[in-house]
């Protein structure tokens, strides 16, 4: 066994399928086996899943363990000498699997791998590269100074944005998105530490492989992460999690900065806190942003008659246009989930909007969908 793939799902029935599918997709020609952990969805998510894909491994919880204790619920089992652990919101590739084995296989010191992740239309997500949360890099994140100054190596350490994103470098920390691992590295660490629920376990699990002498490396090949559309980034309990999570990492690694760092973060806490409840006030005034446009559809597909018709679009073209904004319909019965990700990567802008119509349930699979 090769290459052993990790999902952990919560309530995303039409992300995971389409997950599932583009998984298999790469790792045709590999000897290779998918698990799927669902953390208790309790909605129609494994009805609707499981029956499609009779070869994957499906583990059901009959409450949610949280992030950490599912993955290790497949990781204990996992039999691949590599171990991917994938977002149930992500798509991957082949080009993606092939680039990750080869560097692992002509580099014996690196113990993860991370990717050059693109968001639902296309934008590079800047958590592909991050590194520790030392107390200055943890102070200049929480405070804004990394947004402020993101060229800077002295305040942008948190996603590292000063780095080539199209270069491979040695960074400290992996998006939990897409962790490629050594299986048997990952078992000797005993995966993830059960302690965090959600938020903070990549980071944890990324400083200890480091500490056991290896390396973990990020390499410019592009992957899809819808990014959690569904969790609501400025809302306060997002900030809470997220935060509480920094101080169990801290608590657990770096317990001499107790005093000196636990203030600090509980300040940013609050400080966050604040802001979310402004952003809230403000969208609430000025109206909701519009993501997408209603009008100029570009339907890509061999049948892209029969594709508008089920996506009830009425009027369209079949070339995504040079300029103009467009929503940008592509058929994944007609491309490979290789092909779909190359066409998003290499066509993105502010006024393109991709969408990804599901052939298999027939339905329309657009970034800020839920489920």
């Amino acid at each position: 066994m090769e290459i052993s793939i990790i999902i952990v799902s919560f309530r995303v029935k039409h992300f995971l399928e389409q997950t599932i599918r583009s998984a298999q997709e790469a790792l045709q020609g590999r000897k290779g086996e998918i698990w799927v952990v669902d953390n208790h969805s309790a909605d129609d998510t494994m009805p609707f899943v499981k029956p499609k894909f009779p070869n994957v491994r499906f583990v059901e919880n009959d409450h949610n363990v949280g992030f950490a204790k599912a993955n290790n619920q497949a990781i204990r089992q996992a039999r691949g000498t590599f171990t991917i652990i994938l977002n149930p919101d992500t798509i991957i590739t082949p080009e993606c699997i092939n680039q990750c084995v080869h560097w692992m296989e002509t580099h014996p010191q690196c113990g993860a791998i991370g990717a050059h992740m693109i968001d639902g239309n296309g934008h590079f997500l800047p958590e592909s590269k991050r590194a520790f949360p030392t107390p200055w890099v943890s102070f200049c994140k929480i405070f804004g100074l990394s947004a402020l100054f993101p060229s800077s190596p002295t305040f942008a350490k948190y996603h590292l944005r000063y780095l080539d994103e199209w270069q491979p470098h040695p960074i400290d920390i992996l998006a939990g998105a897409f962790m490629f691992c050594r299986t048997d590295l990952l078992q000797s660490l005993g995966g993830f530490d059960e302690d965090f629920f959600m938020y903070g376990e990549d980071i944890d699990l990324s400083y200890r492989i480091v500490k056991q002498g290896y390396q973990n490396w990020y390499l410019p090949v592009n992957m899809l992460h819808y990014k959690g559309e569904s969790t609501k980034k400025d809302s306060m309990r997002y900030v809470k999690v997220f935060y509480e999570a920094m101080l169990i990492f801290y608590r657990k690694h770096f317990p001499r900065f107790r005093t000196v760092v636990y203030p600090f973060i509980k300040l940013g806490v609050l400080f966050r806190q604040a802001l979310a409840v402004m952003r809230r006030m403000g969208s609430r005034i000025i109206g909701k942003k519009q993501s997408g446009l209603k009008g100029h559809w570009v339907v890509l597909s061999e049948q892209p008659d029969v594709v508008a018709d089920c996506a009830n679009i009425t009027q369209f073209d079949t070339e995504i246009p040079a300029s103009e904004p467009a929503n940008v319909l592509i058929d994944d019965a007609s491309f490979s989930y290789q092909q779909i990700v190359d066409t998003i990567a290499s066509h993105q802008r502010k006024n393109v909007f991709f969408h990804i119509f599901a052939s298999h349930s027939q339905i329309v699979i657009t970034p800020k969908m839920n489920g």
